[in-house]
């Protein structure tokens, strides 16, 4: 009993520790008003996940344009 006693008290402590609650510097960083747009203002991770997904927009718009034009033209 000793040992599940020590190993809860690890467990417990350790994880109280690494989780702090970061929600009032998050709402400073969101809140600022810099002229960034909001799903820009996480950083460098939004602004590669922001020009993917445009790169993919404009590319399935491209592909889905020239099926469509292939489409359209008679088969000989």
């Amino acid at each position: 009993q000793g040992l599940r006693q020590i190993s809860q008290r690890t467990i417990s402590t350790a994880s109280r520790r690494q989780l702090e609650n970061r929600v009032a510097e998050k709402q400073k960083l969101f809140q600022e008003d810099n002229g960034i747009p909001v799903h820009l203002k996480g950083g460098l991770m939004d602004a590669l996940l922001y020009r993917l997904t445009m790169g993919l927009t404009v590319f399935g718009t491209a592909y889905v344009i020239y099926e469509l034009w292939v489409a359209s033209m008679p088969k000989k």
